[in-house]
């Protein structure tokens, strides 16, 4: 009877192992599961954020296969409203939502991923690298038509702005015009296409952000400071604006941690710098939306 009994107990012992080893197997396959459904973001808005955005859903991907990112341009108005009207995850803006008319800033969660430096460029035979402050805003709004006023070449000042819309313009006009209507002009949406323009135009002269600045153009010094990062940080260069991801809205999980790892150490000391724009970590300064320093 003893050995039947302790038979018995060996076969319970042995059923109740395999009957924990299924749920443990099941629960891994769930969470796998879960770790496996497919995501889908789509960003729209700031083409001055795009190619950060670009590269770091790149390398995001790669580790997580089961996400699906698109990332596209517009303007941040546009990234603003398409947010808001819930048709599109992310909303990338240069600008505070609170900032933009038609847009309930109450609905929207600010998420800063970086800061961007914004520098007045010009065709390379204009023959002009440094402008004070008052001469770009001459410039701009149509008082000085010619370089050979600021000592350049004798060419006409040709204005290449940003469309309506655009939080690049936005910012330039804000801190480079002092708020400052520049003359009508052409306007384009796209920051590659006005670096090419502004490239293949004599006298042209137009803005971009520090990320889109290479050696096709002349970036422009201002009341001779430098439009460099380290200008940026300490705001000695006031042209510059926080790189914002919208969301509608608490994000989910998912989106989350696409959010989280846009302000990793692994971006922001990665695809942040490469690209020339700030970490977050770098500003020795604050500013609100109301312009105040801290």
């Amino acid at each position: 009877m003893k050995k039947l009994w302790y038979s018995l107990g060996i076969i319970g012992f042995l059923l109740a192992g395999c009957g924990s080893s299924g749920a443990s197997t099941d629960s891994t396959a769930q969470s796998d599961k879960a770790g496996s459904e497919q995501v889908k973001i789509v960003a729209v808005g700031s083409t001055a954020l795009q190619p950060l955005v670009d590269a770091a859903q790149d390398s995001f991907t790669q580790e997580n296969s089961n996400y699906q990112i698109s990332v596209q341009g517009g303007g941040s108005g546009t990234g603003l409203s398409q947010v808001s009207d819930g048709a599109v995850t992310i909303g990338n803006s240069d600008v505070f939502a609170e900032e933009k008319d038609g847009i309930d800033a109450t609905k929207l969660v600010d998420h800063k991923v970086a800061v961007v430096g914004m520098a007045p460029i010009v065709n390379k035979e204009t023959g002009v690298t440094n402008v004070s402050q008052q001469e770009l805003i001459d410039l701009f709004t149509g008082k000085i038509t010619n370089w050979k006023e600021l000592g350049g070449k004798d060419q006409k000042v040709t204005v290449i702005n940003r469309a309506n819309g655009s939080g690049t313009r936005a910012t330039f006009e804000k801190w480079g015009l002092n708020d400052e209507t520049p003359v009508q002009s052409q306007e384009q949406d796209s920051s590659g296409t006005v670096r090419q323009i502004v490239a293949q135009t004599p006298g042209a002269i137009s803005y971009l952000a520090f990320s889109y600045l290479d050696e096709t153009t002349q970036a422009l010094s201002v009341d001779d400071v430098k439009p460099e990062e380290k200008n940026v940080a300490d705001n000695s260069w006031k042209i510059w604006a926080y790189e914002h991801m919208y969301t509608k809205g608490k994000p989910d999980a998912a989106v989350q941690k696409f959010l989280d790892y846009m302000t990793s150490e692994d971006v922001q000391e990665g695809p942040v710098k490469d690209l020339g724009y700030l970490p977050i970590t770098s500003m020795k300064v604050e500013r609100d939306v109301n312009g105040e320093i801290k």
